[in-house]
């Protein structure tokens, strides 16, 4: 049975979908100002991986992940750019549409923005306001009354004093208390506004997931995901308008993955220490960060470094290469009581447990490099593939690289060129000549592989 680590419980519980055969899961996306850093890849990747061995399992599954495109960096960016919100927000989600398919990512079966549901939020405003659990500030704002919902502070598992003091409490003279957030936001001149009971304005972040997650998956549903940095304050507040406005439980398994760290630092654009997906994706291919992301535990922290990146190339080169001068048999039917494929679900069934289900990989290119058995091949290509790798063919990998486009990178025709030239350069006994052309290419970066059917290539 599949384990899953309830950030609730701070602990792994069997998971029991709400509805047999059918999961429901949400996931908080993006807010779209800029380009994703490799701290939102692994937010895509990781609930990607998450919703790929669902299904493998037999689940239908009804993944949701949203788009914030309202939100104070966005009219911030919008003004400095001397543009329209619109105008900045469409670039930005196509440019994260774009990232999400270089890294492999399934697109979700909704992805809903948050400008589409205002309505929807509106409504659960009116809802906490009538229920005394939210209120209106002179300032024209709606504030959520976080001492009137006496569960706040289960998901973080702390104390109201103790949240009281952290440093992520934002201080404002209009609330009653320092630990009361904000639902609706009066409007400021020159800033987009919609039409409420309490005056123009808009709402705030936290209200956003639990409309549309609502909206999406009903009131209660099985996963809500995220990035480790949102369980508080945003998904212990979501649980407070959630079953606050609903009297019953919100979600029954929180997953939260690690941050991608740099320096022993979180990688975040706060702090200015951030790389782009795409400046990483033109020194590495993407499916090298894909597999870079995966080979950590979802919940661990992720060290970036250029040398990490280099290594990750190094093991997902090996996979592909034992690959290479096999005709795999591509059959999606694995069949589950093969020990490696059990162990490989052993260790999904762990809590998504990538490291463990890639040490199998890695057996099983043991034998395939040993026997060049076609089952074993295949089988590894099969199990790849619930990860989201090994689905390009090992030629097209072994002699593609994101960074061919630079002028220092060799291309794939003069590679051929030279091949041939070194070809020629054997048979007529030049071999002085042919070991100088093998040179050429390995100081390019590209080995040479003879074999019986001639002579194969890759970049390294």
């Amino acid at each position: 049975m599949l384990k899953i680590y309830n950030t609730l419980i701070r602990d792994k519980q069997d998971f029991v979908p709400l509805t047999p055969g059918k999961v429901k899961i949400y996931v908080c996306g993006m807010t779209v100002y800029d380009f994703c850093h490799l701290g939102h890849a692994r937010v895509l990747v990781v609930f990607d991986m998450v919703t790929r061995w669902l299904k493998a399992c037999g689940f239908e599954v009804i993944y949701v992940r949203n788009v914030t495109d309202i939100d104070d960096k966005i009219i911030k960016r919008a003004l400095a750019n001397n543009e329209t919100i619109e105008s900045l927000t469409h670039r930005f989600i196509q440019a994260m549409e774009e990232d999400a398919a270089a890294l492999g990512v399934d697109r979700p079966t909704y992805e809903p923005r948050a400008t589409q549901y205002v309505e929807n939020m509106i409504a659960m405003i009116d809802t906490l306001v009538k229920k005394t659990l939210a209120y209106t500030a002179d300032n024209g704002d709606v504030y959520y009354a976080v001492r009137n919902f006496p569960d706040y502070g289960k998901l973080s598992g702390k104390s109201l004093e103790d949240l009281r003091a952290g440093e992520r409490i934002e201080i404002d003279v209009n609330k009653k208390d320092p630990l009361d957030f904000v639902l609706w936001k009066s409007a400021k001149p020159g800033e987009p506004y919609w039409e409420s009971p309490w005056g123009k304005g808009r709402p705030g972040w936290h209200i956003e997931c639990s409309a549309m997650s609502e909206q999406f998956l009903g009131e209660h549903f099985d996963i809500h995901g995220g990035g480790q940095d949102l369980q508080f304050p945003h998904h212990e507040n979501e649980i407070a308008q959630s079953e606050g406005a609903h009297d019953h439980p919100f979600v029954n398994y929180w997953m939260h993955n690690g941050f991608v760290r740099i320096d022993s630092e979180k990688m975040s654009k706060s702090l200015g220490n951030f790389f782009t997906v795409r400046e990483v994706i033109k020194s590495y291919q993407p499916e090298v960060v894909r597999f870079f992301i995966l080979r950590a535990h979802y919940r661990s922290p992720l060290n970036y470094s250029d040398q990490h990146l280099k290594d990750a190339k190094l093991a997902l080169d090996r996979l592909y290469i034992a690959l290479k001068d096999i005709e795999v048999v591509d059959n999606n039917e694995i069949d589950w009581k093969n020990k490696h494929a059990s162990r490989f679900m052993a260790a999904m069934n762990d809590d998504f447990n990538t490291p463990e289900a890639m040490a199998v990989l890695f057996e099983l290119v043991g034998i395939v490099n040993k026997t060049q058995s076609v089952e074993s091949a295949s089988l590894l290509k099969s199990l790849g593939g619930i990860l989201g790798l090994l689905q390009q063919t090992p030629q097209f990998y072994l002699q593609n690289s994101s960074v061919e486009t630079s002028a220092e990178v060799i291309s794939s025709d003069k590679i051929e060129q030279l091949i041939h030239e070194r070809l020629k350069a054997r048979k007529t006994g030049r071999y002085s000549e042919a070991d100088t052309i093998r040179q050429i290419l390995l100081n390019a970066g590209i080995i040479l592989e003879d074999g019986p059917h001639g002579t194969t290539w890759r970049r390294n």
